[in-house]
C-alpha cells in the first residue's frame, strides 16, 4: 500500500531535502516549523531600511551538479558569483588562508620553529598514532604551528581543547601542505589559492533563504507548530500550541538531543546517549556601516583568545542588495556551549564588545557611524566532536532507525555538513524511510 501521509519536522535544508525527495516520489508532505518563518538554520531576516542578514554565514559551494542546477533554478538564475576571498587575524597580523602556507611577514623566530617542524614531520618514516584531534594537528603539522593557530581557534569555536575531540569531522577543512608549499609561503608574499571553497554563489536578492523559497509549492507548510511529544508506535506528532497529527512515515531534522526526549517510550541508555551530545551555540551580532570598504574578504578567522568574537564575514560583499547602497554589513560570531563555556550574558549585551574588539583590530574606525545593531541567539551552531559524541550518536541513531524515524540535516545526522549535503541528507532520509515500508 501506497505511503500517503509523510510529515517532515523542519524547514531548513535538510527539511526540504526531504520535501524534494518525497515531491519526486508523488507525495506532498506535510512540514512543521516551530518557528513562524522557513529556512531552520539557512533563515535570512529583512530589517527596516534594507539590511538583510542571514543566521549566520551561509553560501552555495555545491560541487553536486543536480543540487547546483536545481538552487540556481529556484532563484532563476539571479545569484552572485564570486572567488573566495578568505584571511586570518593573529596579534595584529592579517594571514591569508590557509595561515600554514602563507607564513610570510609573520615573526622571524616563529616562522623558523615552524618550518623546523615541517620538516620533522615530513620526515617521519610512519605517521605516529592518532587518538584525538591534538594529535591529529601535531603529526600534521608539528607542535608550534598547531599551538599557535589551530589549536587557538578550536578553543574559540568548538569551545574545547583539541585534545578533547575525535578526528571524524575533519574532511577537506584544514588543508595539509607539501613541504615546498609551506617554504614557498614563508618566503613570499603572494600564494596559490587553496582554499577548500574556491568559489560561491549567494542570491542576488532575499539572502540565502531565497533558494528554500520555491519549495513552499510542493509542500504543506505549518508554521508555529512545536513539537512536545512523538508517540512512535500510534503515529501521532503533539504540538505546543495544543494540536495533533498523524503520520505514516516521519522525518525529522530537530536536534537529537531534543528529540529523543519527546519519544514516547524511549530507554534510559537512549536518553543518556542523546543527553551526552553537545553541540555550541552561538550569538550573531550583525553590525550595519556607512561605509563598504570594511574588511577585502568574505569571512576572516580571529585566533587571539582575547578578540571577543571567533569570526567574522561581510554580508555586503555576497550581494550588495544586502545592504542599502553605499553601506556594509559584518557579522560577528561568538560562540559558546552548555558543556564547556555557558552563555553568561544577555546577547545583546555581546555588541558593545564586538564592536570594540572590531575597533581595536582596525575593522571600524571611530569616526564610522553604525547604522543598525543586532544580536540574535542561536542555540545550535556547530556539532562538537568531543570524544564522547561518536557512541552516543550511534547509539540514538540505532534506536531511531529501530523505531523507523528518519533522521537528517547536521543535528539529525549530528554531523558537520554544509548546506548542499543538509540537502541530500533530506532526501537520503526520505528515501530511507520509503524503503522501509517497501514503498
Amino acid at each position: 500500500m501506497a505511503v500517503t501521509n509523510i510529515a517532515i519536522l523542519g524547514t531548513g535544508m535538510a527539511g526540504f531535502g526531504a520535501a524534494h525527495a518525497a515531491h519526486g516520489a508523488g507525495v506532498r508532505p506535510v512540514m512543521y516549523d516551530m518557528h513562524d518563518h522557513i529556512g531552520g538554520h539557512t533563515a535570512s531576516y529583512e530589517f527596516p531600511g534594507g539590511w538583510i542578514f542571514d543566521e549566520g554565514p551561509h553560501v552555495s559551494f555545491t560541487d553536486i551538479e543536480r543540487v547546483r542546477n536545481l538552487l540556481a533554478a529556484n532563484i532563476g538564475g539571479k545569484h552572485q558569483e564570486f572567488g573566495t576571498r578568505v584571511n586570518n587575524y593573529w596579534k595584529g597580523h592579517w594571514i591569508k588562508h590557509p595561515a600554514q602556507i602563507n607564513l610570510h611577514g609573520l615573526p622571524a623566530d616563529l616562522v623558523t620553529k615552524i618550518l623546523m617542524e615541517f620538516v620533522e614531520v615530513s620526515r617521519r618514516a610512519e605517521a605516529p598514532p592518532v587518538r584525538n584531534y591534538e594529535e591529529w594537528l601535531y603529526a600534521s603539522f608539528g607542535k608550534t604551528f598547531s599551538e599557535t593557530f589551530p589549536m587557538e581557534y578550536t578553543i574559540k569555536y568548538h569551545t574545547t581543547t583539541a585534545a578533547n575531540l575525535n578526528t571524524e569531522w575533519i574532511g577537506p577543512r584544514l588543508y595539509r601542505p607539501k613541504l615546498e608549499e609551506v617554504f614557498r609561503g614563508a618566503l613570499q608574499a603572494s600564494t596559490d589559492d587553496v582554499h577548500y571553497i574556491t568559489g560561491f554563489r549567494y542570491p542576488s536578492r532575499g539572502g540565502f533563504v531565497a533558494y528554500l523559497e520555491p519549495f513552499r509549492k510542493i509542500a504543506d507548510i505549518k508554521l508555529g507548530h512545536k513539537v512536545v511529544r512523538i508517540d512512535p508506535k500510534a503515529r501521532q506528532l503533539h504540538f505546543a500550541n495544543g494540536t495533533t497529527a498523524a503520520y505514516e512515515k516521519l522525518v525529522s531534522s530537530i536536534p537529537l538531543p531534543e528529540l529523543v526526549p519527546m519519544i514516547v517510550g524511549a530507554p534510559p541508555d537512549v536518553l543518556d546517549a542523546a543527553g551526552r551530545l553537545t553541540c555550541s551555540e552561538a550569538v550573531i551580532v550583525s553590525l550595519g556601516i556607512d561605509r563598504a570598504d570594511l574588511i577585502d574578504a568574505h569571512w576572516t578567522y580571529f585566533y587571539d583568545r582575547d578578540v571577543f568574537f571567533t569570526r567574522v564575514s561581510t554580508p555586503h560583499l555576497q550581494s550588495p542588495n544586502n545592504t542599502p547602497p553605499g553601506c556594509g554589513s559584518l557579522q560577528a560570531e561568538c560562540y559558546y556551549s552548555k558543556k564547556y563555556r555557558p552563555l553568561d550574558r544577555r546577547p545583546e549585551d555581546c555588541i558593545e564588545p564586538v564592536i570594540a574588539d572590531l575597533k581595536r583590530c582596525g575593522v571600524l574606525r571611530e569616526t564610522d557611524r553604525i547604522l543598525f545593531k543586532h544580536a540574535m541567539h542561536i542555540p545550535y551552531a556547530n556539532v562538537i566532536f568531543d570524544l564522547e559524541s561518536t557512541p552516543s550518536k550511534s547509539a540514538v541513531h540505532g534506536y531511531l532507525d529501530d523505531i523507523g524515524i528518519g533522521y537528517c540535516g547536521r543535528y539529525g545526522d549530528w554531523a558537520y555538513i554544509w548546506t548542499d549535503q543538509s540537502f541530500v541528507s533530506g532526501e537520503n532520509a526520505l528515501q530511507k524511510v520509503l524503503g522501509r515500508a517497501g514503498s
